[in-house]
């Protein structure tokens, strides 16, 4: 995000006046309705300390929150907790339903070394989120081989066949499943906007059932990460929610999910919603 805050910067902001940065932890994931998440937690309150600081050292106006991809997930399952201090959310490449490009990050981490990034990455709670959910992809056949296909209604099956244990597909399907499907209304005025026309998997074979090896992989549109059924989920999940009181989609044409906030005319367009929503005037 360095370039969007120096981009900010140039339009007036400044730093630890009007302008802060809430990182969070990748490896930790929120926990569905009546689960704890005791990392999750402590962000969130975290989160709305700053936000009071923030807004109390601007006279009371509240924020605008800007996140870029898995942060838009965060923010949103924050605003499910808390909308105080929030005037506008605007999320950069951030989908609702999961990504296909997981799946081969999960197949090849089954082989890795025990010490490599990927083997390690298995054991974060985040692990699954991404997991393309049946609510966004249906019946589309994700992973392709001789044997069977897998669609998103699969993933169990997926994940068993790619070495994950029983107990670790009982977390798929307890604590990430939920936190996917149940994605809600942010509840405060929201911007999605998000990078497409460019080649993004959409289905992975492996055709011999190797999934050690490298799949054959079939592109659809996107972002190159984020895939555009997920991206147009947005559009119902959150702008047909009656909870949501405002929602505005932007495509912008051949930008990529890292170029949305690293090319000049992404940037531009970010930084123009950011600005949109920081003049705007709602009524209650």
């Amino acid at each position: 995000m360095a370039k969007v805050v120096r981009a900010l910067e140039g339009v007036g902001y400044k730093e630890g006046v009007n302008l802060f940065g809430a990182p969070y932890d990748f490896r930790y994931a929120p926990a569905p309705p009546g689960k704890n998440a005791t990392v999750f937690s402590s962000f969130v309150a975290d989160l709305r300390r700053l936000l009071e600081h923030a807004s109390r050292k601007n006279g009371g106006k509240p924020a605008i929150l800007v996140t870029h991809s898995f942060g838009g997930v965060m923010a949103v399952e924050f605003l499910t907790r808390s909308t105080a201090h929030v005037k506008h959310l605007v999320m950069t490449s951030t989908g609702a339903g999961g990504v296909v490009v997981a799946l081969g990050s999960l197949a090849a981490s089954a082989s890795a070394p025990p010490l490599s990034m990927a083997r390690t990455a298995r054991s974060y709670a985040t692990a699954f989120l991404p997991v393309p959910s049946p609510a966004v992809f249906g019946d589309a056949p994700l992973v392709v081989t001789r044997r069977r296909n897998y669609s998103a209604h699969d993933m169990a099956e997926f994940l068993a066949a790619v070495g994950f244990s029983d107990e670790e597909i009982g977390l798929y399907r307890a604590r990430a499943l939920p936190v996917t499907l149940g994605l809600g209304a942010p509840r405060v005025p929201t911007t999605a906007i998000n990078g497409v026309g460019v080649a993004t998997p959409e289905q992975l074979v492996y055709w011999d059932g190797d999934f050690s090896k490298a799949p054959e992989v079939v592109y659809g549109d996107g972002d190159g990460v984020i895939n555009l059924a997920s991206a147009l989920a947005l559009d119902t999940m959150i702008g047909d929610n009656p909870e949501q009181s405002f929602f505005k989609s932007v495509k912008i044409a051949n930008v990529t999910h890292g170029g949305m906030i690293t090319e000049e005319l992404a940037l531009k367009r970010v930084i123009s919603e950011i600005l949109e929503a920081n003049r705007a005037n709602y009524r209650k």
